[in-house]
C-alpha cells in the first residue's frame, strides 16, 4: 500500500513539474481506479490524456467567455424557441454556426422585448462553445473604444484587436441617437470585418433606415457591406417581458 501511495505522489509531483494540471488533479483516482480493475497501461494513460484535454478545453472556454464580455449569460438553455416570432428552421440553421464559419454577417431587427438580444448572446455561447472567438459590444461602447483610442493615435491598432473574433455582436442599434464617432466606429469595424470575420448585430430599425440614425454617407457606407453577406431576421410581436411581467412572471410573488 505504502509503494503505491508513494508512487502515485512521485506520478503527481511529476505532472505538476509537466505543468499538466487536469491530470495531475485526476491521477489519483484513475490510477486507483486502473490498478482495481487492472486496466492496461495504455489505458490508464488514454483516461490521464483525455481528462488533461477536456480540462483544457474548459478553461479555454472560459477564457474565451470572459472575454467575450457578454452582458447577461443568456444562452440556449434559456431560450424558449416557442415564444420567438423567428420561424424554428431558420432558428435552427442559425444555430448550426455554419454562417460564421463562411464569414457572413447576421442581422436581427425588430421591435423591442422580442428576443433580439437573448438570440445573439446566445449565438455568441454557441460560437465559444464551438471553439470561436467572440467580442461584444453595444453600439455606445463600440463609440467610446473609438474615442478611447483616437486620443493616442491606436484606433488602427484597436479595431485589429476587435476584429481577430471569429464574431462581433454589436447590441441595440437605434435605440438612443447615435453620434458621428459611434458612427463612424461601426462602419470601422464592419469594413475591417468585411468577408473575414462575421459581424452580429441586433436593431429596433432595418439596416435601410440606418441613414435614419447616422450620416446619411456613413450609413450607406456600412449597410453596403454589411449587408452583402448577410441574413436578415425579422422579429415581430409583442415585448415578451412585458408580457411574461403582465402574466405576473417577471418575479416571485411577495409574502406578507
Amino acid at each position: 500500500m505504502t509503494t503505491t501511495t508513494t508512487t502515485i505522489d512521485e506520478v503527481v509531483g511529476l505532472l505538476r513539474q509537466l505543468r499538466l494540471p487536469h491530470m495531475r488533479r485526476h491521477a489519483p483516482e484513475v490510477l486507483a481506479t486502473a490498478k482495481a480493475q487492472r486496466w492496461e497501461p495504455a489505458e490508464a494513460i488514454r483516461a490521464l490524456l483525455a481528462e488533461e484535454l477536456a480540462g483544457r478545453q474548459a478553461s479555454s472556454i472560459n477564457t474565451r467567455r470572459k472575454a467575450a464580455a457578454f452582458p447577461t449569460g443568456k444562452t440556449f438553455h434559456t431560450w424558449d424557441k416557442t415564444m420567438s416570432s423567428i420561424p424554428q428552421p431558420t432558428q435552427r440553421s442559425l444555430a448550426t454556426l455554419e454562417w460564421i464559419d463562411r464569414a457572413e454577417n447576421l442581422v436581427v431587427c425588430g421591435p423591442s422585448g422580442t428576443g433580439k438580444s437573448h438570440l445573439l448572446e446566445a449565438l455568441g455561447h454557441a460560437a465559444i462553445e464551438h471553439g470561436c472567438h467572440v467580442y461584444w459590444f453595444s453600439l455606445e461602447a463600440l463609440g467610446a473604444l473609438l474615442r478611447r483610442h483616437r486620443a493616442d493615435d491606436t484606433m488602427g491598432r484597436a479595431i485589429k484587436k476587435v476584429i481577430r473574433a471569429d464574431l462581433v455582436c454589436i447590441d441595440d442599434i437605434g435605440l438612443l441617437p447615435v453620434t458621428t464617432d459611434t458612427a463612424e466606429a461601426l462602419y470601422r469595424v464592419v469594413d475591417a470585418a468585411y468577408e473575414k470575420r462575421s459581424i452580429a448585430l441586433s436593431s429596433n430599425l432595418h439596416p435601410a433606415a440606418f441613414d435614419e440614425l447616422m450620416p446619411k454617407t456613413i450609413a450607406n457606407a456600412t449597410v453596403d457591406r454589411l449587408m452583402h453577406h448577410a441574413h436578415i431576421v425579422a422579429t415581430t410581436g409583442d415585448s415578451i417581458r412585458l408580457t411574461q411581467a403582465t402574466e405576473g412572471k417577471g418575479v416571485t410573488p411577495l409574502t406578507t
